[in-house]
């Protein structure tokens, strides 16, 4: 569990000194930057409007395989 969250806060330390290098010249890593906001973003909108709408999660079922003698 530490792990990941010393994980989770350097990738975030490495993002946010990307955008500071992309703020102060380099334009070229803007779009590449932007990919996982727009992910964020587009997550975040439907899960809302999942709770908007009241639509709960459906569970998963597994269907059993039937095994082949044949083989």
């Amino acid at each position: 569990m530490r792990l990941t969250r010393v994980i989770a806060v350097l990738a975030v330390v490495i993002y946010v000194g990307l955008w500071v290098l992309a703020l102060n010249g380099a334009s070229n890593l803007v779009p590449p930057l932007l990919i996982p906001l727009v992910l964020a973003v587009l997550v975040w909108a439907g899960l809302a409007l999942n709770r908007y709408l009241e639509i709960s999660p459906r569970k998963q079922e597994f269907k059993e395989r039937e095994d082949d003698d044949d083989r």
